[in-house]
């Protein structure tokens, strides 16, 4: 089977969170299993296509309402990726160094995808099946079906994959005409609650759509801004599939940036000496047990609370733990987090940014990773976290519930149900008096790094999927 997918992000060319790192695996692991999988995105100027090598293999142009934007087409060559990468270079577009948060960016992922069919309609040998992933690739299915210039394409089945729901992309009918000629009959496939959606038209578009985990399939039909009652209408052509992870990427034996590499066997010295390292960089007390947060300082993620757990804490339970954050995001709460380092020296710390070397030490390293999300549509942080043998601290909610059983229920994670900050120091304490249970708490970082996430289950889901089709 010949398969494409279509995507904003892939790792390790251009990531700003889960999505690059899925569509960074799922291709490679089809091919494993005898498939052809490739993945086309933009061609951003960053440092890694500055430090890779790429060639052309097609030129030519792309109409957005009165303007045409000449394009290139551009293969990677890197075999060691397991897959191949195709970037569609639109100068004026995507020549910047950031992925999103421009004032442009309909227009620029707009452009992108008319820009991807365009090639794709020129190829010999067309694709098996087309598969998309979230609102920036939202139109390609209603496109490949319903746009005169695309007709060749009408029959290849799409998949759509949401990520993120939160994400819809809308606009003002003010821009119809930036799409490619259509029959007037079809506006209802790009409308929704009177303007263009990209998230919406793929639902209704796609020939089948999943979510990236089964939990968070069931809660998008209740909560999804303004779609709950589309995907309710559309749940019979929809699933869950969870995400896996690259075991050869997340992987403490082999990995690169470790301080020390380990295996089940050797856990405890592997993690004393990652652990010794943060400490050590972080002014951190390597006796107490080291409670980490890794991703997006933003709302959905629960971050907004995050500062005041960090002071209660540290207020209420002074000298009991260490807490460590790494990421970035809205201003008030960097701005929040960063304030209280001062106060708490030799308990707390804060990064704000992004380091890839610093997030796997971290993983390897903590003895507790913080999850405290609103919404979380699969959750990867929580998997690496495992096979890490990190005990995750979670919210339940979408992957998390999938994924996280709580120790009282039989289990080996802590959770808790509300976005709250009483409700997440109730479990740090919780994780805490686990901690001082030594001979349990380490039997347990040895289970929980058994526990299967790889992609090889999840690419075969999604391959028997696609048989449907």
């Amino acid at each position: 089977m010949n398969i494409v997918h279509i995507s904003a992000e892939c790792f390790p060319a251009a990531k700003a969170g889960g999505l690059a790192d899925v569509v960074g695996a799922l291709p490679k692991y089809q091919n494993i299993l005898g498939h052809k999988a490739s993945v086309i995105m933009p061609h951003y100027y960053t440092k890694f296509r500055s430090e890779n090598q790429y060639k052309a293999v097609f030129n030519g142009g792309a109409r957005l309402g009165h303007h045409t934007y000449s394009f290139q087409v551009f293969q990677l060559l890197n075999e060691n990726l397991g897959f191949d990468i195709y970037s569609i270079d639109i100068p004026g577009l995507f020549d910047r160094d950031k992925i999103y948060s421009y004032p442009d960016d309909t227009e620029r992922f707009l452009t992108f995808q008319i820009a991807a069919l365009n090639w794709l309609n020129t190829l010999k040998n067309i694709p098996d099946l087309v598969h998309c992933h979230d609102q920036h690739t939202g139109f390609i299915p209603f496109m490949m079906s319903k746009v005169w210039d695309y007709q060749r394409l009408k029959d290849i089945p799409t998949v759509f994959t949401i990520h993120n729901g939160q994400y819809q992309g809308q606009f003002g009918f003010d821009r119809i005409h930036y799409l490619p000629p259509f029959h007037s009959y079809f506006y209802g496939l790009v409308e929704w609650d009177g303007l263009i959606n990209p998230l919406a038209s793929a639902i209704k578009c796609a020939w089948k759509v999943t979510t990236v985990s089964p939990s968070y399939m069931d809660e998008i039909g209740y909560s999804m801004r303004g779609l709950e009652s589309l995907l309710r209408a559309e749940r019979n052509k929809s699933t869950g599939i969870l995400n896996g992870i690259d075991n050869d990427v997340w992987n403490p034996e082999t990995d690169t940036p470790l301080e020390k590499n380990y295996s089940i066997k050797t856990v405890e010295s592997g993690k004393k000496a990652n652990k010794n390292w943060l400490c050590k960089e972080f002014n951190l007390n390597p006796d107490l047990p080291l409670f980490i947060f890794i991703g997006r300082l933003v709302v959905e993620k629960g971050a907004d609370i995050i500062p005041d757990v960090v002071y209660r804490m540290n207020t209420e339970h002074p000298g009991e733990q260490n807490i460590l954050i790494l990421g970035s995001g809205e201003p008030h709460i960097e701005q929040g987090l960063l304030k209280l380092e001062a106060d708490f020296k030799g308990t707390y710390c804060s990064y704000i940014g992004y380091n890839e070397k610093l997030s796997h030490i971290m993983y390897a390293g903590a003895d507790f990773i913080l999850m405290p999300s609103r919404v979380e549509p699969c959750g990867l942080n929580q998997l690496y976290a495992l096979r890490y043998g990190t005990v995750p601290v979670v919210r339940r909610t979408g992957g998390l519930k999938d994924t996280v059983i709580d120790l009282g229920d039989g289990g080996f994670g802590i959770c808790h149900d509300q976005v709250e900050s009483w409700d997440v120091i109730n479990s740090i304490n919780r994780a805490k008096a686990f901690f001082s249970r030594q001979n349990a708490f380490k039997q347990n970082r040895k289970t929980i790094m058994e526990i299967d996430h790889s992609w090889n289950r999840a690419a075969q889901e999604y391959l028997e999927l696609y048989k449907t089709l």
